[in-house]
């Protein structure tokens, strides 16, 4: 036993002499190509003296960015969270040149702007070594993150631990039903394939889901063939897929609320208008995304999901857990005990992950510079603009979101917390703008998949067992723009039928996509772009707001909902022409006569009473969007701020296209398609989904999924673990996650998901 610890702390001495070591030929070698760089007196030195100060340097830097690092971002931490990350590099800056002068005789020397580069390439360069020699002594890692473990679990939960399973809810923004079971057929996801059991591979498919698997393959495979018979055979499957459907507001915001808080009442839309407060509500402003939460609250009773020793990770809404980063409702708020920033800390208090992390946004921003490029010159269609700023919105969703939320999540399995929900927003950003099926979508997929094997394999180490559950709050149907195709916005349909002028030039709409949300709040700019373009003015002229591939056209000078009738008196052409327009599927108005009415092309008409009957001799304008169309119509019709006329756009069944209002050829917010259909990828240890083999029907139903598990699994555990833990550790996200990024070395560590490292520095 003595002599196994004195073999650990000889391989813990080696690895700071190494690293140590490596630092020093690096920082003789940036002496050597960097002319503002030196490490000699002026007289100059012998070979000698010149490695000898640079040991010395590169010593005093490796313990100041130890000791003094991490006390600096955390006095930062009420920074704006991309400022804090440009930070990094000027902080990291003068820590060199503080270690500079601490060698003797002043032989160190540099200017603000070379201490810069020298500070980000020695901390990349140690950090690499590090990762380098843990991979090569991976049981010593091993023992570290036990020990680490331990250590919280004791602050948190006492000498023996959380007895009962944690969950760890990780959401993959907008990836589809199928658009998982392609990626997993071609081989883009290797971690959710062998949680299926499947084989991963094009010319294959594999073992099988499970038994009575709820994908409804018939044979129990993704595939529903068999395998060939020289394919590898398939590992014994752990998770079990199921699909569901989403509400007709087929959007994070509408879905997520549902999750997390039990309701999504009297959410019609991504944006709506509402005529009592004269305001426009937009699930992710930070402000909205408050009230909403607010009312859900109200309704359930219930403070959520996360409620009881939870964690919310990079969500719209907190879910009621006490542990907060990147959560947009929380982001407007200040002072001491204000968390929704603290994953920003926990992540950059290593220099080095802002390093690797500015590496990959670089990377990203070019890489989307020339897809975009190459995707205007072969003349791609369907295509939208992605110039301006939305390059850097896409390398802070693929990139800084991304590491930010693992890291914390990390974090929060090391201290053992009961339930983690997080969400991983880039492939959703993509999608919207390259395609759901796209190269550019496909290459996020792969990314994602890597982070969740990191994640799996930290899962080993933590104080407690966790359950992992996949799921996605929606999907993304694929199609060119109502504009693209039309040469004219929805708002200048709405206005022809008006009567009203219409502009010549077709005026572009804000896209809904989360990640340009998530930028705002972290530069504390928290409303968004044109929030206020929509009040009323004199001429009290229709309000039109886009959702994805539905839209909302409000009366604001009528204080109630417009019934059809007042419709047709105001604007006698307006429903005709938006309901024969061949870029339209249907509409939903409400009749003083018939109650809530669907209309279509040619006069085609769907009253949807209160006991469900419709109009059985009339055309079905709801019969392409499938057979629960009409009660997801129904339900939002019952909403107090539905607007007067809600427009669903067309719909091709056959290659499940759509035409979004918005600019994006990925899109989601109303139906038809892959859009309202995403996924629910459970461990087998957890009951099914669906235990009488029933379809779940929108996102209230998965919250009652969601807390029937956590009642399974945590039970009252969940409740006495939470009462009984220390108030002062657990009421700070920032500890764990600090002690495992700064503590432990890099993600390399892992054998077996060091490619999640290679993907951040490529």
């Amino acid at each position: 036993m003595r002599d196994g610890r004195w073999r650990a702390v000889g391989r813990a001495l080696w690895r700071v002499i190494a690293v140590w070591a490596v630092s020093t030929v690096t920082m003789l070698a940036l002496a050597g190509i960097l002319p503002d760089f030196k490490l000699q007196s002026d007289d100059g030195d012998s070979a000698t003296r010149i490695a000898i100060t640079a040991a010395l340097g590169a010593g005093a830097f490796g313990l100041l960015s130890a000791l003094v690092w991490p006390l600096l971002v955390r006095a930062l931490l009420l920074v704006p969270a991309l400022v804090l990350g440009l930070l990094n590099f000027f902080l990291n800056g003068s820590l060199l040149l503080l270690a500079l002068r601490l060698i003797p005789d002043g032989r160190g020397d540099a200017n603000a702007e070379t201490a810069v580069v020298v500070a980000a390439v020695m901390s990349a360069v140690a950090s690499a070594t590090g990762g380098a020699l843990a991979v090569r002594d991976d049981d010593a890692y091993r023992r570290r993150l036990y020990r680490l473990a331990d250590r919280r679990r004791r602050r948190a939960h006492g000498a023996h631990g959380p007895s009962t399973p944690g969950i760890l809810f990780l959401q993959l923004d907008g990836v589809g039903h199928d658009v998982l079971q392609d990626a997993v057929r071609k081989g883009l996801m290797p971690t959710v394939a062998r949680w299926l059991g499947e084989s991963g591979s094009e010319s294959g498919g594999g073992s099988g889901t499970e038994a009575g698997s709820e994908s409804g393959t018939g044979t129990g495979s993704l595939t529903g063939t068999r395998p060939p018979r020289d394919a590898t055979p398939a590992p014994p499957p752990t998770h079990r897929l199921t699909p569901w459907r989403t509400d007709w507001s087929s959007q994070t915001g509408a879905s997520q609320l549902a999750i997390l808080h039990g309701s999504n009442f009297d959410v019609p839309a991504f944006r709506w208008y509402e005529k009592d407060t004269g305001e426009v509500m937009v699930s992710n402003r930070p402000a909205s995304a408050v009230e909403l939460q607010r009312r859900a609250v109200a309704r359930t009773g219930d403070p959520g999901l996360l409620a009881e020793d939870g964690a919310s990770r990079g969500n719209l809404f907190s879910g009621g857990a006490d542990q907060l980063a990147l959560v947009l409702s929380m982001a407007a708020r200040r002072g001491k005990r204000n968390r929704s920033r603290a994953g920003y800390f926990a992540y950059f208090s290593d220099p080095a992950n802002a390093v690797r992390t500015a590496l990959s946004f670089v990377a990203e921003v070019g890489r989307e510079i020339g897809e975009s490029t190459r995707a205007r010159l072969c003349k791609r269609r369907p295509r939208v603009s992605r110039g301006g700023l939305y390059p850097f919105i896409r390398a802070f969703a693929t990139v800084v979101e991304r590491d930010v939320v693992v890291a914390a999540v990390i974090g929060d399995m090391l201290a053992g917390r009961a339930a983690v929900y997080a969400d991983l927003v880039a492939y959703d950003e993509v999608a919207h703008h390259s395609g759901p099926t796209s190269g550019d979508a496909e290459r996020v997929l792969r990314r994602l998949d890597r982070s969740l094997a990191l994640i799996e394999q930290v899962a080993d180490h933590a104080p407690r067992l966790y359950r992992i559950v996949l799921l996605s709050d929606h999907g993304q149907s694929p199609g060119e723009t109502f504009r693209a195709r039309y040469g004219l916005s929805l708002a200048d349909l709405v206005r022809a039928g008006c009567g009203l002028p219409v502009p010549r030039r077709a005026g572009r709409t804000h896209s809904g996509a989360e990640a340009r949300s998530a930028v705002r709040a972290a530069l504390r700019r928290p409303v968004e772009e044109g929030a206020g373009e929509h009040r009323p003015g004199r001429r009290a002229e229709p309000i039109v707001l886009a959702s994805g591939n539905l839209g909302l056209v409000s009366f604001p000078d009528v204080p109630h909902r417009m019934t059809r009738e007042e419709i047709d008196r105001r604007h006698p052409a307006l429903l005709p022409t938006l309901a024969n327009h061949p870029g339209v599927g249907f509409l939903l108005v409400r009749s003083a006569e018939h109650g809530p009415l669907v209309l279509g092309a040619r006069g085609a008409e769907l009253r949807l009473d209160e006991d469900g009957s419709g109009d059985p001799d009339g055309p079905g304008p709801l019969d392409d969007f499938g057979p629960g169309a009409a009660d997801a119509v129904r339900r939002t019709d019952s909403f107090p701020h539905t607007a007067d006329i809600m427009v669903n756009s067309w719909y091709e069944p056959e290659d499940g296209e759509v035409l979004a209002f918005e600019e994006q050829i990925g899109s989601h917010g109303g139906l038809g398609g892959a859009q309202s259909r995403p996924f629910l990828l459970s461990p087998l240890a957890l009951s099914p989904a669906a235990p009488d083999g029933g379809e779940l029907v929108g996102a209230e139903a998965v919250h009652a999924v969601l807390r029937r598990w956590r009642e399974e699994e945590c039970g009252h555990g969940a409740r006495a673990t939470a009462a009984e833990a220390d108030a002062s550790q657990l009421s700070d996200p920032v500890a764990a996650a600090d002690d495992c990024l700064r503590q432990a070395p890099p993600p390399t560590a892992f054998p077996a998901a060091d490619h999640a490292v290679q993907d951040k520095t490529s």
